[in-house]
Formats: C-alpha cells, structure tokens, sequence
C-alpha cells in the first residue's frame, strides 16, 4: 500500500500571538501557551514525532508540498477577502473573522496548509499513491468562502477539490467529516452543487451553535447532497460505528464517487477538552477501515484524509497512530496506553440502545431522500 504523508514543519509554527478571549495580558495575567488558543501545534507535532518513534514514518512516503497559489485559493475565497488577509498578515498579523487569529507570515502558512491537502488529493488522483494523509495546520472545515472561524483561515478540503477539478481528475467527490464540531465551511462551499456530497458527524449543537441540522441538506442542485449527522453528547466507539455503518456507508454507495475525502478531526476522542464525545483510538482505526472498504468498493481506494481538530495533546497522536496504521496497512503498532481505561467509559446497554434507535431515526430520513 503506497501510502502518502504530507507535513511541514513551518505548520506547527502557526501562531495567534498573545490571544486571550476575555482577558488582558500583563501585569498579574500570565501570558496562556499557544496564544491562549486550544489549537496548539503539540498535537500534531506529537502525533509526527510518535510516527517516528515507532518507525511508522519509514514506510510511509513522507512529502512535503508548495502552498497553494492564489488561483488555487480564489476559487474558493474571494479576491477581497484574500487580500485582506495578505495585507494583515504581512503587517503583522491579527484576527478575521471569529476566533481566527494569527501572525506574520499567517497567509504564506495557511497557503502551506492547504497546499499539503491540495498535493495529497492529486498524488492519488494521478495514480502515484493509493491513499495519502494530509497534517494540515491550520485546519479549514470551518472556513466560509468569505469568513474565518473556529480556528479555520482558508477552507483546505475545499481548495484541494477545486484544484483537482481544474485539473480534470476527478468529477464526483464524498467528503466525510468526523470531526466533532460541524462543517460548517465545507458545507457552505458545495451547499448548492450535486458533483460533491459532504457528510458531517458531529456532536450537536456544539460549534457552531446554529449550523448542522439533519433538515439542512443543500438547496438547488445541491438538494440531498449535503448531510448532517447530529449525534448527542455521550456516543461513544459503537454509535459512531453505527452512524458509518447505516448512514455513511449507504450514502456513499449510492453516490458513487470518484475519490473519498475525510476530513479527519480527533476531537471526538473521550478526553478532547472541547468535546462530550466518547471514542477512542480504536474507534477512529475501525471508522478508518470502513471508509477504506467503502474506497475500494467503489473507487479503486482512491482515498484522502484532510488533518482538522482534536485538542488532547497527550491522546490525539495515539487516535492519528491507529488511522494511519489502517490507512497504510501497517503492523507497526503504537498501542494505547488508555485501551482498558475508555473501554470501561463506554455508554452502557440502555444509552447505545437509545443512541441506536437516534441513529435508526437518522438514517431513514436522510436515506429515504436523494444522497
């Protein structure tokens, strides 16, 4: 299996400055790690240098990649908003949108971060490898055409699914993202088209606060295309499982796509500090496995997966571990040191029934309409 891993070390240098919510810095408030943001680069940095320890890195193809160019980027974002975000960022850096902040030389690194998504997607797309991971930092399923937000300064999946169209490679793009906040970017990029399906599993209500509802399912052309999967707090390894299962799967058997996108958050990991979800390594390696029977089923294993959120420093390399020994087909293990601590975390029987019978509900109102 010729499996890609696009990174660069310049992502984890991405950086929002001295960035409090509701406090100001100096005197007696101490400067908060990161900038006071949650999207540190530890987790990623942490999940490529547990790679390394273990040797997983060695046989995987290890690629870097250019940044997208500005054409890349105005097919997705507008030229005002682009130029908007150069300008700051080469002035210094600063804040657009909602909770998107960063500093000089933030555009060139967002350019790097969907640069790696966009190379990923058409290394596969041209037959040079059979499946690719792209270590995206900053993420982009949150970014608008015209906003930032939740962390996200340009819509990465979106950039890389454009390129590859411009490029003719392919025409039917599934994007699936399982990261526990909506995509709600993503969702906004393709929401009237037919020729891409996005599918977001998140906890509800979580972030944003008002986008993700299983009624939202694209306008126009786009009308079915577009699936939410709202799951309550508290789903843990089988819910997840079963949302794949009976709703993901089926959805993408019937829209038979050229090549499969994951936009591939941890924050649905049991300790995510953002989250009330209940999954575990394990959960992201089977999830990882369905998705890639569902690829060779279905399009000769094309298959991609787009880095986005997770906030655990210390359980997030173990979850990106398991998806890329799944993704590779490797043996080389990193086993989790917290296996038997989230078994025994699990929903008990009478939640998973309950969740079962959501999930049930989910699936004949999103299925029985056109997908």
């Amino acid at each position: 299996m010729r499996t890609g891993f696009f990174w660069d070390e310049r992502c984890f240098w991405h950086a929002g400055g001295n960035y409090a919510l509701t406090l100001p810095l100096g005197g007696l408030v101490q400067p908060l790690a990161a900038g006071g943001l949650p999207e540190s680069p530890e987790t990623k940095r942490r999940l490529k240098n547990l790679m390394d320890v273990t040797g997983l890195s060695r046989e995987l193809e290890m690629r870097h990649a250019p940044e997208a160019s500005w054409a890349d980027l105005a097919r997705i974002h507008p030229e005002d908003f682009l130029q908007e975000f150069k300008t700051l960022s080469d002035a210094g850096g600063g804040e657009l949108g909602l909770r998107t902040p960063f500093i000089t030389g933030g555009f060139e690194v967002a350019a790097l971060s969907a640069g790696l998504a966009k190379a990923a997607l058409l290394a596969v797309l041209r037959g040079e490898l059979d499946n690719a991971y792209a270590l995206s930092r900053p993420p982009g399923h949150h970014c608008l055409p015209d906003w930032p937000n939740g962390f996200c300064l340009l819509n990465n999946i979106g950039i890389a699914i454009e390129a590859a169209k411009a490029e003719g490679l392919a025409g039917r793009i599934a994007v699936i993202d399982w990261d526990v906040h909506h995509g709600n970017g993503t969702e906004a990029v393709f929401y009237d088209r037919d020729d891409v399906l996005t599918i977001s599993l998140h906890q509800e209500y979580n972030y944003p606060l008002d986008t993700g509802d299983i009624t939202d399912r694209g306008t126009g052309a786009g009308l079915g295309y577009n699936m939410n999967i709202p799951l309550p707090p508290g789903v843990g390894h089988d819910g997840y499982l079963e949302a794949m299962d009976t709703i993901v799967v089926p959805a993408l058997e019937r829209f038979k796509p050229d090549v499969i996108i994951i936009a591939c958050g941890f924050d649905a990991g049991i300790y995510d500090p953002l989250a009330r979800m209940l999954c575990t390594a394990e959960t992201f390696r089977l999830m990882t496995r369905q998705v890639k029977q569902a690829a060779a089923d279905l399009c000769d294993g094309k298959l991609v997966m787009v880095h986005e959120g997770g906030y655990s420093e210390a359980y997030v390399p173990f979850c990106g571990h398991a998806v890329l020994e799944e993704l590779s087909g490797s043996a080389t293990a990193a086993a989790d040191p917290m296996a038997e601590t989230v078994a025994i975390r699990q929903p008990n029987a009478r939640m998973n029934s309950f969740f079962s019978t959501l999930i049930a509900e989910m699936a004949e109102e999103l299925l029985g309409s056109r997908a």
